[in-house]
């Protein structure tokens, strides 16, 4: 077989892969539909949707001083348990993964003994602050959106009650409670 042969064959070749090419062109050109503004599906009971998430925003503008005059210390002690995995909440208890908190309200954050705690809390502690009520709230909610750089994996409680009924325990976990706000 000589070259101009091999030519011929490689040319059809060509010539019908660009003929392929060509009507998926066209054809694309021809039955093309209208451009999508949005791209995905409309489901539906979409509107639905949105009315839980309002309310959930309306719950969570509600002060901690306010939802703590209906919490439940009982349901703050349940609220707990997959806390416990980190924490210890007894009086005179060893450190665990996360520092003991027996008596955290109004204490110094980054200041139980023994415990090593991340640059963003030594920070806090060198400036003196102190887990407030709202404090609590705001870091039980979302604790590394609160606290940036902070060593607890926790992904954060967004049930204002529920957060409300664990702050509630936690300030009945001392000698002297610090008052309710």
């Amino acid at each position: 077989m000589d070259s101009f042969e091999l030519n011929k064959i490689a040319g059809a070749i060509l010539g019908v892969l660009l003929l392929v090419m060509g009507t998926g062109i066209v054809a694309e050109f021809i039955f093309a539909g209208p451009k999508v503004k949005v791209e995905g599906y409309a489901l539906p009971g979409g509107e639905a949707m949105e009315a839980p998430k309002a309310e959930a925003k309306a719950e969570a503008a509600e002060p901690i001083a306010v939802r703590l005059k209906t919490a439940d210390v009982a349901r703050g002690q349940a609220g707990v348990k997959a806390c416990q995995a980190c924490h210890n909440f007894e009086k005179g208890a060893a450190n665990k993964v996360g520092p003991v908190l027996w008596n955290i309200v109004e204490r110094v954050k980054g200041s139980a003994e023994g415990f090593s705690y991340s640059a963003a809390l030594k920070e806090r502690a060198e400036k003196g602050e102190k887990w407030t009520y709202d404090n609590l709230d705001a870091f039980i909610t979302n604790p590394k959106g609160y606290l940036k750089g902070t060593a607890m994996g926790y992904a954060g409680l967004a049930d204002p009650a529920k957060r409300a009924d664990i702050i509630a325990y936690l300030h009945s976990l001392s000698d002297s409670p610090v008052p309710l706000p």
